[in-house]
């Protein structure tokens, strides 16, 4: 009953989608944005917070076209990046894990492809690897997304102009009985122009060669470091997207897909105000799209999507009723990621205490120990205890040791670090109900040419299926 029900839904979201509107007119310039894990609550959190601490909130949120997206795969409720990517990207639901295959197995055309066949350049980039599973579906067909290996080698064959972001979990093929080589060696023997370092991406120009940009310097899983822990020296999304619509602008016009990869990340870790970094690398991503759009009013669009939610993230707690205090997250100065090895250097030193992690806990996240019982930064005494018991799992110490458990509450993540992010994350007056992602619906956001179409509530196949009639060849 539950597979029929999500089939009508879904081909009833369907015809409403391709009948919302008559066929719109081709666009010289599409970009689609895809925020990994990025749904209503997590763009809710950065706005508030953002509005209170910058005094200013999210493009995304403030285009005209709103509306929602259903996000369920093809055999369960709650999707993946790889079904939801296909199901974006190419217009047909899939098995979870699947890439640019229907649930049946046939390879699915990509809007990327549809574009490119129709004579416009193409640009794939992502702040996470480029074998991962959102950017892998507007390239790849495979019926598992940890083939990363097998999947980067599909970029050689895709005839698209540029990927750019992250680098490639597996570039070598260690442990692929078929390897051909290092990616980036394969494509500088390709004829492809390869830029690895900050001066030769600043150096890139645009040319009839494809073109590979990498992040100078990666962080977890060979991606762009997170927003929060940048410097001056790397790279950002908003930087890759700029750079894609130097080489690609042509007089043909060209599709830009942009992911904020790393939204879905954080939100695993229940990390709130690192997602909010991220969700704000994200919108100036798109504040690039649209500052050009303003140069182009009459032949741009801009789409902006999730793939799912993720961590089931609400905004409210119990323990602060109705108030909230997103302000208190900018206390968080560093990522979980960033944070774990110099925790770990405390967590292994057999003659540590909790007294040496204290003052950690105050330096990187703000929470305080002793002062001002009105210090709303002020540690109580539950959220003391708290932390004890956590730093106590993390050691390995007492009876607590049922995998179960350490799943429910900890997402086998380190017991301390996501009891100190869930104490700030409530003192902010925001929650969590999981780890993993969620099944509710993700908002989708849309501006210029033909936006209007995209202003209701469909599923995410829809995207696909009307930005195909949109990358057609133009007039």
């Amino acid at each position: 009953m539950k597979k029929l029900f999500l089939m009508l839904l879904g081909f009833a979201l369907a015809v409403q989608g391709l009948f919302a509107a008559d066929t719109p007119s081709p666009v010289k310039y599409v970009f689609l944005f895809i925020g990994d894990g990025l749904s209503l609550p997590q763009r809710m959190m950065t706005e508030d917070y953002r509005q209170i601490v910058e005094g200013k909130g999210l493009l995304i949120n403030s285009l005209e076209t709103q509306g929602f997206s259903t996000t369920f795969a093809a055999n369960q409720l709650i999707t993946d990046s790889a079904a939801s990517g296909t199901a974006i990207a190419c217009g047909s639901k899939t098995n979870v894990g699947w890439l640019g295959l229907d649930a049946q197995g046939n390879r699915l055309e990509s809007v990327a492809a549809v574009a490119k066949k129709n004579g416009r350049k193409v640009g794939i980039l992502s702040s996470v690897s480029l074998d991962h599973a959102t950017p892998a579906a507007f390239y790849a067909h495979n019926a598992s997304r940890g083939n990363t290996y097998d999947i980067a080698l599909e970029i050689f064959d895709s005839g698209f102009d540029l990927f750019a972001g992250g680098g490639f979990l597996n570039a070598d093929g260690k442990n692929v009985a078929d390897a051909k080589g290092n990616i980036f060696d394969i494509a500088k023997e390709k004829g492809w122009v390869v830029s690895r370092t900050k001066e030769e991406f600043n150096n890139l120009k645009p040319t009839d060669k494809p073109v590979l940009a990498i992040t100078p310097r990666f962080s977890d899983g060979f991606s762009i470091p997170y927003s929060i822990d940048m410097n001056d020296d790397d790279l950002t999304l908003a930087d890759f997207t700029a750079k894609a619509i130097e080489l690609l602008d042509n007089d043909n016009g060209f599709f830009i897909m942009v992911e904020g990869g790393k939204i879905d990340w954080m939100c695993h870790a229940n990390d709130a105000a690192t997602t909010i970094h991220e969700v704000i690398g994200f919108d100036d991503a798109v504040k690039v799209a649209y500052d050009f759009a303003q140069k182009h009013p009459d032949e741009t669009l801009i789409v902006i999507t999730g793939d799912h939610e993720t961590g089931g993230l609400t905004l409210g707690f119990s323990g602060t009723g109705y108030q909230s205090y997103l302000d208190r997250l900018q206390h968080q100065n560093i990522s979980l990621i960033n944070f774990q090895p110099i925790y770990r250097k405390v967590k292994d030193n057999k003659e540590a205490s909790f007294d040496d992690v204290k003052p950690l806990v105050t330096q990187y996240f703000g929470l305080k120990f002793d002062g001002d019982d009105n210090d709303n930064m002020k540690l109580t005494e539950y959220e003391v205890g708290k932390l004890k018991e956590g730093f106590k799992r993390s050691r390995g110490e007492g009876d607590y040791s049922a995998a179960e458990n350490k799943s429910i509450l900890y997402g086998g993540y380190d017991p301390f670090l996501i009891t100190l992010l869930h104490v700030l994350n409530n003192k902010a007056g925001i929650a969590w109900t999981s780890f993993a992602h969620t099944a509710m619906p993700v908002a989708t956001s849309a501006y210029g040419k033909n936006a209007e179409i995209f202003g209701n509530m469909s599923d995410n196949t829809d995207i696909s299926k009307r930005l195909k009639m949109m990358v057609t060849k133009l007039k």
